[in-house]
């Protein structure tokens, strides 16, 4: 029942579409009328071909994809990435620029260490705790590719603008911000992406690949660790995640029908940020934890005046019909993750309850 569903701020696995999640019960004992749910349908029959077709096709029309890109779903969530990137684009005498803006690019930056590759961290925002997105790079002119995390879900910060990195191709973790605002994709060789928190339920991990980029990949590889092997059988090598993958074509059909396309989506999360973003600046109660011009749309991360009032406020958020605001045990705090599926009546209900919260506390 809808009327118990909570407002779930949860950073991933995180919030879906209600029309998405309605439209799975509606159909899910009787997929398309095959008599069997989406859960047991074979991956090689009509059914699920048009699902993946679709979810690819809607893919390529809301990016702007030509045919040079390939959308491939694969397991491993972006984690696998992490280790697949290196391993398919670095030989012995190659190198690679990677951006340290926290806990994902730092992940990245050690599967590439693990494999003895040659890469340099050519910007980092540790020395203040990844609280801001680097500028004015310099990149290495004999790079291969360049790594980098779009949106940052701990800290709470995002890159606004993708750099000039003299035609170099970037590599772009995209999990909390996919399809969440438009893209030139002239500069991007891969992105990836975990569908867990923007895009669908967690075990699919989505990858749009350049075929120049897919032309420069290793082949001397096990067959699932190299991206010729999805590219070359449109992502069903093996049995891919079929749950995963409906449950994402659904996303996108919501993104493209229901919202009105990218730009659209893009509008309305910064109208959602913009309510939140501007009741905690006006605030002496809250603060944010990220630098104002490097502030995520999709993850706002915050601070209360002491960890016991931080404790007390998840308490009562979660008492009042409020989920997931604990900040990353990681870091602490309060996070309120309000990717594509949130809607601006979470937000404005969120802001009620903080300012409720305030009066009572202050």
């Amino acid at each position: 029942m809808t009327d118990k569903r909570i407002f779930n701020f949860n950073a991933g696995p995180a919030a879906l579409p209600i029309q998405v999640l309605e439209e799975i019960q509606s159909f899910f004992l009787n997929f398309d009328q095959s008599g069997m749910s989406i859960t047991e349908i074979s991956h090689r029959s009509s059914y699920f071909d048009n699902v993946i077709n679709d979810a690819v096709q809607r893919a390529k029309r809301l990016l702007k994809l030509d045919d040079r890109f390939h959308v491939l779903f694969l397991q491993g969530g972006a984690s696998l990435q992490f280790a697949m990137i290196p391993m398919n684009f670095l030989s012995k005498d190659d190198t690679a620029d990677y951006i340290n803006t926290g806990t994902w690019s730092t992940k990245a930056i050690k599967e590439a260490q693990i494999q003895k590759k040659n890469y340099t961290i050519v910007a980092s925002s540790e020395d203040k705790d990844f609280s801001y997105i680097p500028k004015n790079i310099q990149f290495s002119k004999d790079a291969g590719y360049v790594h980098m995390t779009s949106n940052n879900t701990i800290k709470g910060t995002q890159f606004h603008e993708f750099p000039d990195t003299n035609g170099v191709p970037i590599i772009c973790d995209m999990s909390s911000d996919i399809f969440s605002r438009p893209l030139d994709m002239e500069k991007f060789g891969l992105i990836y992406a975990g569908a867990q928190k923007n895009l669908g339920p967690s075990g699919t991990c989505i990858v749009i690949i350049r075929q120049d980029m897919l032309d420069m990949a290793k082949e001397d590889l096990p067959s699932m660790l190299k991206y010729s092997t999805y590219a070359s059988k449109n992502s069903m090598y093996n049995t891919p995640s079929c749950f995963g993958i409906y449950t994402i074509d659904l996303v996108l059909k919501w993104i493209e029908e229901e919202m009105g396309g990218i730009e659209k989506m893009e509008e309305y999360n910064i109208k959602k940020a913009d309510l939140l973003y501007d009741f905690i600046d006006s605030s002496s109660f809250y603060r944010t934890t990220a630098q104002k011009y490097s502030r995520s749309l999709m993850n706002v991360t915050f601070r209360l005046p002491g960890e016991d009032l931080e404790k007390q406020f998840v308490v009562e958020a979660t008492e009042n019909g409020f989920g997931g605001l604990k900040g990353h045990r990681s870091v602490g705090g309060c996070r309120a993750s309000i990717y594509n599926a949130a809607t601006m009546e979470s937000i404005k209900a969120l802001v009620q309850f903080m300012e409720s919260f305030e009066k009572e506390n202050k």
